[in-house]
Parts: C-alpha cells; sequence; structure tokens
C-alpha cells in the first residue's frame, strides 16, 4: 500500500510527537493536527502494522510511546537513482545471508519496497541478474547471542558470554564490557574489555555459544577507539612489537600489487626491471606470513629476517608433506 503525502506528512507529525516522550493519545494528536480521532488511530495503525513501527499505549499516561527509541520512519520521498542504491545494496548484504543482519536488513528493505512513492516504478529483475557480490568464506553466529551482544553494546550492559578458543574442548566463562563490532573477511568479532584477563581482546562471534545480559552497567573508556586497538595491524591479530616489513613481488604481479592499498602505512619501490617491493610498519606477522605464502614463488620477504626464518621453515614442512 503506497501512502500519499498528506498520509506521509501526519505520519512525520505523529513520530515528531511520540519521539518527544510526552505520551501523546490519539485525541491530543488529532486536535493539534485538526483531523478526526480515527484518522489518527488508523495513521498509528498503519505505522504499526505495516512500518513496523514499535509504538504501545502506555495505560498510566494514557499515550503511545515507542519501545525501541532507535526506530525511525522509512524514507519515503525518495528518487529513481536513490532507490537503484538501494537495490544494489540490498545485493551486497546476501554476502552475510547466514547472519542476523541480513534478516533484518532484508526486512527494511522490503518494507522501503512496498512504501515507495506512487513516482517510483523501477523493474529490478535486471539487478539481480546484472549486480554480484562475492565474499570470502564465513561462519555462521547464532542469532540469540548476536542479539545479545547487540543489545549489550547498544544499552552499556556487560554481558557473560560462554567462549570457546579455536581448537579448545571446552567453553570459557567470561564476563565482558562489549566495545565494538567488526566484521573482517566473512568473520564477525566482538571486542570487549575481559574481566577474567583485564584488558581488551577479541572474541569470534561464532564461537560465542551462549551470551547473558547482565545487570550491571559500563563506560566506554574516552580513549579507546578501534583504529587506535588495531593499530597497524595487517588484519584482525594483533602482537606487541611492531616490525618494519619489506615484500618484494616479481613484474608479473606488480601492477596488481601497485593498483591496491594493503596497508595503511605502505610505500611501494618500483624497480627497473619492473619489479615491486612493498614496505609497511605492522605488529602481526602472523598474518603477513600467510599472506605472501598465498603468492607463492611471486612473493619474497627481504624483511624482518625472522619472518623469512618462519617462511623458510613453513615452506620446508609443506615441501616434506609434498614429497612424502
Amino acid at each position: 500500500m503506497n501512502i500519499n503525502k498528506l498520509q506521509h506528512a501526519r505520519l512525520l507529525f505523529i513520530d515528531e510527537k511520540i519521539r518527544g516522550g510526552k505520551y501523546p493519545n490519539a485525541t491530543t494528536l488529532a486536535d493539534e493536527y485538526e483531523v478526526s480521532s480515527r484518522t489518527i488511530t488508523r495513521d498509528i495503525e498503519y505505522m504499526r502494522d505495516s512500518l513496523g513501527a514499535p509504538i504501545e499505549y502506555d495505560s498510566i499516561n494514557k499515550g503511545y510511546y515507542y519501545t525501541e527509541q532507535n526506530y525511525f520512519l522509512p524514507a519515503i520521498d525518495i528518487r529513481e537513482s536513490d532507490f537503484f542504491a538501494i537495490c544494489v545494496t540490498e545485493q551486497a548484504i546476501r554476502q552475510y545471508e547466514n547472519t542476523p543482519l541480513y534478516e533484518t536488513l532484508s526486512a527494511i528493505f522490503n518494507r522501503l519496497k512496498e512504501h515507495l512513492p506512487e513516482s517510483i516504478r523501477v523493474n529490478t529483475t535486471w539487478i539481480d541478474t546484472s549486480f554480484t557480490f562475492m565474499n570470502d568464506s564465513f561462519t555462521t553466529i547464532n542469532p540469540d547471542v548476536w542479539e545479545i551482544i547487540s543489545r549489550g553494546l547498544r544499552q552499556r550492559n556487560s554481558l557473560s558470554i560462554s567462549h570457546r578458543k579455536a581448537g579448545a574442548d571446552d567453553d570459557v566463562v567470561r564476563t565482558v564490557d562489549p566495545y565494538h563490532i567488526v566484521n573482517f573477511r566473512g568473520e564477525w568479532y566482538l571486542i570487549a574489555w575481559c574481566h577474567l584477563r583485564k584488558s581488551v581482546l577479541r572474541f569470534a562471534v561464532s564461537r560465542i555459544h551462549r551470551a547473558f545480559l547482565l545487570e550491571q552497567n559500563y563506560v566506554i573508556p574516552a580513549d579507546f577507539n578501534f583504529s587506535s586497538f588495531i593499530g597497524s595491524s595487517f588484519g584482525i591479530m594483533t602482537e606487541p612489537t611492531e616490525h618494519r616489513v619489506s615484500i618484494h613481488f616479481s613484474s608479473g604481479q606488480a601492477p596488481y600489487i601497485a593498483e591496491r592499498r594493503w596497508h595503511r602505512d605502505q610505500q611501494i619501490k618500483e624497480n627497473s626491471d619492473g619489479s615491486v617491493v612493498l614496505s609497511f610498519l605492522t605488529n602481526s606477522l602472523f598474518e603477513v606470513k600467510r599472506w605472501v605464502l598465498s603468492w607463492g614463488s611471486s612473493a619474497r620477504v627481504l624483511e624482518p629476517q625472522h619472518l623469512v626464518d618462519q617462511l623458510r621453515d613453513e615452506i620446508k614442512n609443506m615441501s616434506d608433506i609434498y614429497n612424502a
């Protein structure tokens, strides 16, 4: 069902009044907007049933309120170019189809499509067949765990989580204060203050099997931000010490290396033979090692020496496996 501009204006008025927190009712809203109470009641029913507005009636205060203050009415006045961008974005989120985010965002996109103005008539079939977003491998996470983590982060409530490290046999129960959530190469990570370890740690959400909201609140330190936490990392993992890394790439791979930003601190030196040297400062040699191995014989680490030694040992072990 599409709505006209007059009704859209009323919905915005009702939304503003409810958001004001003064518990307006149909009578007060109708008197102020100079329409009938029945019209306001129909609008509120429409907002609740068709737009998913979390509106409830408070019998004590005798008026309406939002149970979720973060709710916003879906945009109605959009252009065809805006709608095109929405459809492409909908394609992009399909790479997270196994996460609770996907269901929520899909429902939002569907509501937007259902309530477009009459002037917007776009055939989206060609978008489905013309745009594809490919992602790395991804993990499956528990929707209930995701919801609890999100609420804890939103409401600043500490959490009790049952987390199992990769390769471990048992869960470890921890109390954490959630600071940040990040998606890296298909894996969702919770960045949180761990009361057990007395430090900020990262937890793969797929390895959190249970989560409970605690009553105690917390405050994220003013000096915390994710960029500072990750520092000069080459990925999601960090180590205590920074290292200057230099990697030589053959001329065949040089154009591909030169056209991308692999690290925020990177420098690229072009050699006369067409090869390049990529250099950067990082605190995560483990992830650099895995990345270099993915390039095979096209990449050769020049420094630091202990990374060269690690790669030499790894390549020897691989050779032993294939020559066994």
